[in-house]
C-alpha cells in the first residue's frame, strides 16, 4: 500500500506540529521512577497506545470520513464535544487541542480545504485527531485508516522520543519498543476504521486514569518548576 505524502509528512517528528513539546505523559512517568528503562518504557507504551492512542485512531478516522463526505458545521461540534466528554483530564485536553492548533496552523499552509476551515470555524484550538483527519480528508490524500494509523502511530513515538531525551536511553532500544507494538497499532487501526462513519456520540469512548493523573501532575509540578515538556 503507497503512502501519500500528507500521510508520511504529519507521521514525521519533524513536521512542525509542536508535538516535540509533549511527552505524553512520560515525564511525570519517569519523575515517580515508573519508567526507568527501554522494558518499562514499552509498557508504558503499550498502555498508552491501548488508551489515549486507540482514542485519537478513532476520532481521527472519524474526522477523515467527515471531511471526504463534506460533514458541516454540526457535526465539527459533535466531533469536537465528545472528544472532550471522552478526556476527562484538563491537562490532556490542554495538550490535544495545544498540538491541534500548531498542526492546523502547519497543515493550513501546506493543504488548505474546505474541511480544515469547518473545522477551525467550530475552534480555533480544535483537538489534534479531529485535525489529522480533516487535513488527510479534506486534502483527499489519505483514508479513514491511514488517518487513524498516523494518529495512534503519534501516540507512542512522540513519547518514545521524550523518553531518549529524559532518561539518555539508547535511541534503537526505544524505537525498538516502538516496532515492537507493530501488531496491536494494526488492530487498532483497523477497528478505528471499521467506526469511522457512526455517530460521534457512538464512537467508542476509552480511558486511561493513570495517564490522567499523570498528566495532572505533570500540570501542577510544571508551574512550580522547571519541566522539559509542556505534558
Amino acid at each position: 500500500m503507497s503512502c501519500s505524502l500528507v500521510t508520511l509528512a504529519l507521521a514525521d517528528a519533524r513536521f512542525p506540529g509542536g508535538g516535540h513539546a509533549h511527552s505524553g505523559g512520560v515525564e511525570e512517568a519517569v519523575h515517580r521512577g515508573l519508567v526507568t528503562d527501554p522494558g518499562e518504557l514499552r509498557e508504558f507504551l503499550f498502555g498508552r497506545l491501548q488508551s489515549a492512542g486507540r482514542l485519537a485512531a478513532v476520532f481521527a478516522a472519524a474526522a477523515a470520513h467527515a471531511a471526504d463526505a463534506g460533514g458541516d458545521g454540526r457535526y465539527w461540534r459533535r466531533l469536537d464535544s465528545e472528544i472532550d466528554a471522552r478526556t476527562p483530564s484538563p491537562a490532556q485536553r490542554e495538550a490535544s487541542r495545544a498540538q491541534g492548533r500548531g498542526t492546523a496552523r502547519a497543515g493550513r499552509a501546506a493543504w488548505p480545504s474546505a474541511a480544515l476551515d469547518a473545522v477551525l470555524a467550530v475552534s480555533t484550538r480544535p483537538h489534534h485527531p479531529a485535525v489529522i483527519g480533516a487535513l488527510m480528508g479534506g486534502a483527499r490524500a489519505g483514508t479513514p485508516r491511514e488517518a487513524a494509523a498516523v494518529a495512534a502511530y503519534l501516540s507512542i513515538s512522540g513519547p518514545a522520543s521524550a523518553a531518549v531525551r529524559l532518561l539518555g536511553l539508547d535511541p534503537f532500544a526505544a524505537n525498538a519498543a516502538v516496532a515492537a507494538l507493530g501488531p496491536d497499532l494494526e488492530r487498532i487501526t483497523e477497528d478505528a476504521a471499521s467506526v469511522a462513519g457512526h455517530d460521534p456520540a457512538a464512537l467508542p469512548a476509552v480511558g486511561a486514569p493513570a495517564l490522567d493523573l499523570l498528566a495532572q501532575a505533570h500540570h501542577r509540578h510544571h508551574r512550580d518548576e522547571v519541566r522539559l515538556f509542556a505534558s
